[in-house]
């Protein structure tokens, strides 16, 4: 049992389970009923998304200083009442079931899945 870290719209692996989508928004052009059929997301969690302005710092982030500005940001965000109960929520289902968590970059170092990575291993999360 464990949680993965994937790339939206990546081929599903077997074993990976529930695909939640922790992104702001959802695949454009794609019908609803396609999300899952063409493995973006069972699932579309944005709670764990970063914000709108802090998407915009993450893609603008050119250097380390501002990539760190940017994870500085998410997890001030993620600190959240609402949202800390939803970490350890999930890190509490990594131990019990399979399921998988992600976003659209195609690089996790600059994606935000990298800090929702940390962040649920903190919490003692099964991520493979």
């Amino acid at each position: 049992m464990a949680v993965r870290i994937v790339r939206l719209g990546s081929p599903r692996l077997a074993g990976e389970g529930t695909r939640i989508g922790t992104v702001r928004r959802p695949p454009r052009g794609v019908p609803k009923s396609q999300f899952a059929a063409q493995d973006w997301y069972d699932v579309w969690y944005p709670d764990l998304a970063p914000s709108a302005d802090t998407v915009r710092l993450g893609l603008q982030a050119a250097t380390d200083v501002q990539w760190a500005s940017f994870v500085k940001r998410y997890r001030t965000e993620m600190a959240s009442p609402q949202n800390s109960r939803t970490l350890e929520l999930l890190a509490t289902l990594s131990r019990h079931a399979d399921f998988s968590v992600g976003c659209y970059c195609e690089h996790e170092a600059r994606c935000h899945r990298s800090v929702l990575r940390a962040l649920l291993l903190e919490r003692g999360a099964l991520v493979i």
